[in-house]
């Protein structure tokens, strides 16, 4: 089955729903210069590695990597560089006390334009057990098969 990928998203962390249960998301704006923009808007951005942390009441992406665009010169900057992710105070807050929960962190799931913006749709995730994933596969592959079954029984 082909993916139809949406023509605004810019990146996206596929990998996150399958270790993580994804509780709740949030828009958040992201603190970029030009030449990450830029190299963004070419595709040479990952997020797989990439989670949120909180500190000194702002929230701060870690791990996200953009390649330094090709035709920047000394404007570009390190790749891995942490980034301040722009949201509201008392988003911040509410963020800040449900991550000190045990077990949850914050994982970014996709990178994304609005209105010329690039914006991150960031989680609020609990990691899954081993037995999880095994559960989510196998009911991944029955749903499959019984849309099988269903497309050849329409057939006749």
């Amino acid at each position: 089955m082909v993916r139809k990928k949406n023509s605004n998203t810019l990146a996206e962390n596929r990998k996150a729903r399958h270790d993580y249960f994804v509780e709740e998301t949030i828009e958040a704006g992201i603190a970029l210069v030009g030449t990450e923009v830029k190299s963004i808007r070419a595709g040479k951005c990952n997020l797989k590695e990439a989670y949120a942390d909180v500190s000194n009441g702002e929230i701060i992406l870690l791990g996200m990597h953009i390649s330094p665009y090709e035709q920047g010169n000394i404007f570009n900057v390190d790749p891995l560089r942490p980034r301040k992710l722009l949201l509201h105070k008392r988003e911040i807050a509410r963020f800040a006390g449900l991550v000190s929960q045990q077990g949850y962190t914050l994982i970014p799931l996709s990178l994304y334009l609005k209105n010329g913006k690039v914006k991150v749709a960031l989680g609020l995730c609990r990691g899954k057990k081993n037995y999880d994933k095994r559960d989510a596969l196998l009911e991944k592959a029955h749903k499959r098969d019984m849309e099988r079954e269903m497309k050849n029984a329409n057939k006749y």
